[in-house]
């Protein structure tokens, strides 16, 4: 068991962040390990845990490398506390709760080898649980609406579709999902990494913008699969997860839009988020109706911090945000499906 990997330059390393994710490392890794080529490396980045999850590597992984982080950084500074360790040419940010499928590595380094203005690159994500469907964070790439709303081709909303081969195409995304995300780490160093101030969730939508600012390509590569169990660190009705999902949400329009787009996009963002504190509270979850209102007091006490951020960077990724609100496509004109190019 290497503790660091004592200077070994690699192609590819496949990095898991785990926290407390013993029983994921134990179900998931001996797949993982059948299927990587010769050139790549399984790295697990341990975010201090409390449970036994070195012990059980160290046990049962001996050839597996591990970095130890001295606290929980949370997911985004969790891996730049890692990746700053490990030499290799491309990284895959791989979660603890994926089911990788044979041969998914390979499609994926072909098309990041062949482009170089390709610098982000994720499979096709199914479920786990619902195999024939897609999952929920990533689906078959990420895009995202004027007003910031994510979402997917396979699934807006809460609504998923089948994996029926309707998808299969190779194409250019606004974003690709951090369950599974293959970055040339030229790029990664480049761009400062993943924004430890999101500490969890969309982090990878506020990097992916900031990579398409560069002037960088991210496509979805459908012919590498992967399976994803979805929900293993916080669960979906967690009112944690709420603050963090509007705070995050915020924080990425904050820094990535072009000035002119900044007080009408957050004008109207502020009126959806009341109509959207208003159906949790109508629907009993006074838990994520007050985390709505924390993360706006959240980003207020942050305001000139992210403000800072934009110093110096570029805007013109925003050409490719869709400027078709998700609200009124899917809820009034009942269009449930997005090819990456129109709602359908």
């Amino acid at each position: 068991m290497q503790t660091y990997l004592n200077g070994m330059k690699l192609k590819l390393a496949i990095v898991i962040l785990n926290w407390n994710g013993r029983g994921f490392l134990e179900k998931f890794l001996p797949t993982l390990l059948a299927h990587i080529p010769d050139y790549a490396r399984v790295v697990v980045a341990d975010n201090a845990s409390s449970d036994d999850s070195v012990a059980f590597l160290k046990s049962h992984f001996p050839d597996v490398d591990l970095v130890l982080n001295d606290q929980n950084y949370g997911f985004a500074q969790g891996y730049n506390v890692a990746l700053a360790q490990i030499d290799a040419d491309y990284y895959c940010l791989l979660n603890s709760d994926i089911e990788v499928a044979p041969g998914w590595v390979a499609p994926v380094m072909e098309v990041l080898e062949a482009h170089p203005d390709i610098a982000a690159v994720q499979p096709k994500i199914r479920s786990y649980h619902e195999r024939e469907k897609f999952e929920y964070a990533g689906a078959a790439g990420g895009f995202i609406d004027k007003y910031g709303y994510p979402f997917c081709r396979g699934r807006l909303f809460d609504t998923i579709e089948n994996d029926e081969g309707q998808y299969d195409s190779a194409m250019d995304i606004f974003w690709a999902t951090g369950a599974a995300l293959f970055v040339r780490s030229q790029v990664y160093r480049q761009l400062g990494g993943l924004d430890a101030d999101f500490f969890a969730h969309m982090e990878e939508i506020d990097f992916c913008w900031r990579v398409k600012n560069a002037g960088y390509r991210i496509v979805v590569e459908p012919r590498s699969v992967v399976f994803h169990v979805g929900g293993g660190t916080l669960p979906k009705n967690n009112s944690f997860k709420t603050f963090l999902n509007f705070r995050n949400n915020h924080f990425l329009l904050l820094k990535n839009l072009p000035k002119h787009r900044l007080f009408p996009t957050f004008f109207m963002r502020v009126l959806l988020d009341n109509v959207a504190a208003l159906a949790f509270l109508c629907q009993g979850h006074g838990k994520d109706f007050k985390a709505v209102y924390k993360a706006h007091f959240a980003v207020v006490k942050q305001f000139k911090h992210f403000r800072a951020k934009r110093v110096g960077q570029q805007f013109g990724a925003y050409r490719d945000v869709c400027k078709s609100p998700i609200l009124i496509q899917y809820h009034l004109k009942r269009k449930h499906r997005y090819d990456g190019r129109s709602f359908i």
